[in-house]
């Protein structure tokens, strides 16, 4: 199957920045709109959806970054480009749009690679719900996250946030968020564990960088067998999930990186993993 892969590193990008480190393992996608808070659009949530489902054939991206141009990370749908043409659209046609943008949610989700969302200022509607598909967060203390959809008239229930959002921060935490739209602080978001940790302004996307770095040259193999089962125990009794992680651990052990970790171990030595 390894016919199928392909690198990354120069894919074009139409709707936000691409970028990609000198190895080729950690990929960056800004969200670049900065003089409207970084909006997303139609284009740019098909865009999206479709690159992180692709990226399962990447041979060359291990990790990436998700961050926002300018100081902010997303102000969420365009006002004008998407709210405006959604009051005017039929049922059929809104429905495909719930469902397209919902698919962006799942190609997040199955997508291999650990996403890291790096956060700063406002981090609103569909913005929000971006981190909270990422797999990991990390924010500024100036990070402003808000659900705010029932602000303009829609239900909380918005691209899987009711079902991913009280798994990370509680039933009651989520509900208090999704109904009343309010802003969460950075400090509470960090300390209700939507957030990883909080850096300044000015380190948040290096910290993001590193923690990719080494996630990007660890067991790449292992982390994306973690990912799956984190995503996919949610709905196992605890017998099916342990039946499932024992499954999961027996191929991660039939892999080379299980026996160079072994070797590098036993000569006191840095693993260097492959992944495979």
């Amino acid at each position: 199957m390894a016919g199928h892969l392909r690198p990354f590193k120069d894919y074009q990008a139409q709707h936000f920045l691409w970028e990609v480190s000198t190895d080729g393992r950690v990929a960056t996608i800004r969200l670049n709109r900065p003089d409207r808070k970084n909006p997303l659009t139609f284009e740019s949530y098909a865009e999206l959806r479709d690159l992180f489902r692709n990226l399962a054939y990447a041979s060359d991206v291990r990790a990436v970054i998700l961050t926002g141009a300018g100081g902010n990370f997303s102000s969420g749908g365009d006002v004008f480009e998407i709210i405006e043409p959604l009051t005017q659209m039929a049922m059929p046609d809104l429905l495909a749009f719930t469902r397209m943008t919902g698919d962006l949610v799942k190609a997040m989700k199955k997508c291999p690679q650990p996403i890291i969302a790096a956060v700063d200022g406002i981090c609103a509607g569909a913005g929000a719900i971006l981190a909270m598909a990422s797999d990991l967060r990390l924010a500024t203390p100036e990070a402003k996250t808000a659900f705010l959809f029932t602000r303009v008239g829609l239900a909380g229930a918005d691209m899987g946030a009711c079902g991913i959002l009280p798994r990370i921060i509680g039933q009651g935490r989520a509900a208090e968020l999704l109904f009343t739209g309010r802003a969460m602080s950075a400090s509470e978001g960090h300390a209700w564990g939507f957030y990883n940790a909080l850096h300044a302004a000015a380190t948040v996307e290096a910290e993001a960088l590193k923690l990719a770095q080494s996630l990007a040259d660890g067991p790449w193999f292992a982390h994306t067998m973690t990912k799956t089962m984190l995503n996919q125990e949610w709905a196992m009794g605890i017998d099916e999930m342990i039946e499932s992680e024992a499954q999961a651990q027996a191929v991660c052990m039939a892999t080379k990186d299980f026996r160079r970790a072994f070797e590098a171990f036993a000569a006191k030595r840095k693993p260097v993993f492959e992944g495979n």
